[in-house]
Protein backbone atom coordinates (compact mmCIF):
# COMPACT_ATOMS: atom_id res chain seq x y z
CA UNK A 1 0.00 0.00 0.00
CA UNK A 2 2.66 2.43 0.79
CA UNK A 3 4.76 1.83 -2.49
CA UNK A 4 1.24 2.97 -4.08
CA UNK A 5 1.19 6.25 -2.74
CA UNK A 6 4.59 6.60 -3.37
CA UNK A 7 5.96 8.17 -6.81
CA UNK A 8 10.05 6.81 -7.55
CA UNK A 9 9.44 4.08 -5.31
CA UNK A 10 10.91 0.40 -5.57
CA UNK A 11 9.48 -2.37 -3.42
CA UNK A 12 11.68 -5.37 -3.15
CA UNK A 13 10.46 -8.51 -1.08
CA UNK A 14 12.77 -11.12 1.07
CA UNK A 15 14.49 -11.43 4.47
CA UNK A 16 17.83 -10.87 3.75
CA UNK A 17 19.14 -8.25 1.48
CA UNK A 18 22.71 -8.51 1.44
CA UNK A 19 23.38 -9.86 -1.91
CA UNK A 20 20.08 -8.44 -3.33
CA UNK A 21 21.52 -7.28 -6.45
CA UNK A 22 19.11 -4.44 -7.00
CA UNK A 23 19.45 -3.24 -3.51
CA UNK A 24 23.64 -3.41 -3.62
CA UNK A 25 23.00 -1.34 -7.45
CA UNK A 26 20.99 1.40 -5.42
CA UNK A 27 23.25 1.33 -2.88
CA UNK A 28 26.02 1.40 -5.31
CA UNK A 29 25.17 4.40 -7.03
CA UNK A 30 23.26 6.93 -4.39
CA UNK A 31 25.72 8.55 -2.09
CA UNK A 32 22.91 9.35 0.48
CA UNK A 33 20.91 6.13 1.11
CA UNK A 34 19.35 5.89 4.33
CA UNK A 35 17.09 3.56 6.71
CA UNK A 36 14.33 4.54 8.34
CA UNK A 37 15.01 2.63 11.62
CA UNK A 38 14.63 3.65 15.48
CA UNK A 39 18.14 4.00 17.11
CA UNK A 40 20.38 6.04 19.57
CA UNK A 41 22.37 7.06 16.76
CA UNK A 42 20.17 8.11 14.30
CA UNK A 43 19.13 11.54 12.46
CA UNK A 44 16.35 12.23 14.13
CA UNK A 45 13.87 14.54 12.26
CA UNK A 46 11.69 15.76 14.50
CA UNK A 47 14.18 17.51 16.47
CA UNK A 48 16.43 19.21 13.72
CA UNK A 49 17.00 22.48 11.98
CA UNK A 50 15.76 22.78 8.10
CA UNK A 51 19.50 23.46 7.33
CA UNK A 52 20.82 20.48 9.37
CA UNK A 53 17.99 18.27 7.31
CA UNK A 54 19.27 19.29 3.84
CA UNK A 55 22.25 19.18 4.59
CA UNK A 56 21.87 15.68 5.94
CA UNK A 57 20.05 14.06 3.22
CA UNK A 58 21.59 15.59 0.46
CA UNK A 59 20.15 16.33 -2.77
CA UNK A 60 18.53 12.97 -4.00
CA UNK A 61 18.55 10.52 -1.28
CA UNK A 62 17.27 7.05 -1.27
CA UNK A 63 15.39 5.87 2.37
CA UNK A 64 15.48 2.20 3.04
CA UNK A 65 12.18 1.11 4.79
CA UNK A 66 11.92 -2.48 6.53
CA UNK A 67 8.07 -3.26 6.18
CA UNK A 68 6.82 -6.34 8.56
CA UNK A 69 5.65 -7.00 11.76
CA UNK A 70 8.61 -5.84 14.20
CA UNK A 71 10.29 -8.97 14.96
CA UNK A 72 10.68 -9.33 11.76
CA UNK A 73 11.92 -5.74 10.22
CA UNK A 74 14.55 -6.97 13.05
CA UNK A 75 15.99 -10.09 11.35
CA UNK A 76 15.92 -8.36 8.41
CA UNK A 77 18.07 -6.04 9.52
CA UNK A 78 20.44 -8.29 11.43
CA UNK A 79 20.51 -10.70 8.36
CA UNK A 80 20.92 -7.53 6.05
CA UNK A 81 24.69 -6.51 5.93
CA UNK A 82 24.56 -3.90 3.68
CA UNK A 83 21.67 -2.39 5.49
CA UNK A 84 23.40 -2.20 8.54
CA UNK A 85 25.91 0.05 7.68
CA UNK A 86 23.17 2.42 6.16
CA UNK A 87 22.91 5.89 8.44
CA UNK A 88 19.49 5.84 10.55
CA UNK A 89 16.70 8.36 10.21
CA UNK A 90 14.22 8.27 13.07
CA UNK A 91 11.72 10.83 14.06
CA UNK A 92 10.13 11.39 17.40
CA UNK A 93 6.27 9.93 17.57
CA UNK A 94 3.82 11.65 19.60
CA UNK A 95 0.04 9.57 17.81
CA UNK A 96 -0.58 6.10 18.05
CA UNK A 97 -0.70 4.11 15.27
CA UNK A 98 -4.46 3.76 13.70
CA UNK A 99 -3.75 0.43 12.57
CA UNK A 100 -6.10 -1.11 14.88
CA UNK A 101 -5.90 -4.62 13.14
CA UNK A 102 -2.17 -5.19 14.08
CA UNK A 103 -0.55 -5.63 17.62
CA UNK A 104 2.56 -3.06 17.95
CA UNK A 105 5.07 -3.16 20.94
CA UNK A 106 4.31 -0.31 21.81
CA UNK A 107 0.59 2.04 21.01
CA UNK A 108 3.22 4.83 19.41
CA UNK A 109 4.91 2.50 16.76
CA UNK A 110 3.31 2.90 13.43
CA UNK A 111 2.56 1.08 10.42
CA UNK A 112 4.73 1.79 7.17
CA UNK A 113 2.75 3.84 5.64
CA UNK A 114 2.14 5.84 8.73
CA UNK A 115 5.52 5.98 9.13
CA UNK A 116 6.28 7.25 5.74
CA UNK A 117 3.31 9.50 6.22
CA UNK A 118 5.05 11.27 9.03
CA UNK A 119 8.51 11.20 7.47
CA UNK A 120 6.92 12.83 4.49
CA UNK A 121 5.52 16.03 6.60
CA UNK A 122 9.15 16.42 8.42
CA UNK A 123 10.66 17.19 5.22
CA UNK A 124 8.04 19.28 3.60
CA UNK A 125 8.20 21.03 7.45
CA UNK A 126 12.14 20.93 6.94
CA UNK A 127 11.15 22.78 3.06
CA UNK A 128 13.23 19.65 1.45
CA UNK A 129 9.97 17.61 0.24
CA UNK A 130 6.90 19.20 -1.51
CA UNK A 131 4.88 16.69 -2.04
CA UNK A 132 0.93 16.52 -1.00
CA UNK A 133 0.30 14.53 1.52
CA UNK A 134 -3.33 15.48 2.41
CA UNK A 135 -4.98 11.96 1.03
CA UNK A 136 -1.92 9.84 1.79
CA UNK A 137 -3.36 7.79 4.21
CA UNK A 138 -6.74 8.07 2.00
CA UNK A 139 -6.09 3.82 1.18
CA UNK A 140 -4.83 2.91 4.65
CA UNK A 141 -7.85 4.66 6.34
CA UNK A 142 -10.25 2.57 3.81
CA UNK A 143 -8.83 -0.64 4.36
CA UNK A 144 -9.33 0.09 8.08
CA UNK A 145 -13.11 0.63 7.47
CA UNK A 146 -13.40 -2.50 4.89
CA UNK A 147 -11.93 -4.25 7.98
CA UNK A 148 -14.30 -3.26 10.37
CA UNK A 149 -17.18 -3.64 8.59
CA UNK A 150 -16.11 -6.89 7.50
CA UNK A 151 -15.55 -7.97 11.36
CA UNK A 152 -18.86 -6.03 12.58
CA UNK A 153 -21.26 -5.79 9.52
CA UNK A 154 -23.95 -8.81 10.40
CA UNK A 155 -24.64 -8.38 6.64
CA UNK A 156 -21.85 -9.68 5.40
CA UNK A 157 -21.59 -12.84 3.97
CA UNK A 158 -18.72 -14.44 6.05
CA UNK A 159 -20.10 -12.20 8.74
CA UNK A 160 -20.06 -14.70 12.23
CA UNK A 161 -21.55 -14.40 14.72
CA UNK A 162 -19.75 -16.53 17.29
CA UNK A 163 -16.56 -14.94 16.69
CA UNK A 164 -14.88 -12.61 19.34
CA UNK A 165 -16.47 -8.76 18.49
CA UNK A 166 -15.34 -7.47 21.62
CA UNK A 167 -13.39 -4.20 20.73
CA UNK A 168 -10.21 -3.39 23.25
CA UNK A 169 -8.46 -0.22 23.70
CA UNK A 170 -5.57 -0.37 22.15
CA UNK A 171 -3.83 0.51 25.13
CA UNK A 172 -4.72 -2.94 26.48
CA UNK A 173 -3.74 -4.97 23.66
CA UNK A 174 -0.15 -6.45 25.58
CA UNK A 175 -2.27 -8.34 28.08
CA UNK A 176 -4.35 -10.02 25.86
CA UNK A 177 -2.12 -11.61 23.28
CA UNK A 178 -5.13 -13.62 21.71
CA UNK A 179 -6.07 -11.68 18.51
CA UNK A 180 -9.02 -9.24 18.89
CA UNK A 181 -10.22 -6.43 17.09
CA UNK A 182 -8.49 -3.52 18.65
CA UNK A 183 -9.64 0.26 17.93
CA UNK A 184 -8.75 3.63 19.24
CA UNK A 185 -12.13 5.35 19.71
CA UNK A 186 -12.39 9.26 19.37
CA UNK A 187 -12.93 9.15 23.50
CA UNK A 188 -9.66 7.20 24.28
Amino acid sequence: MTKLQLENSEMFVGIDFTNHKRVNEILEQQQNCFLLYPGKNSFNLSVRESSAINSFVGDTPSLFLLDGTWPCARKMLKLSKNLQKLKRVSFDNNIKSKFIFKQQPDAFCLSTIESVYTVLNLLKKADFEHCDTKDFLLPFEKMMEYQLDYILNPNNERYSATANKEILPKVKYKVNPQRSVIFEGEGS
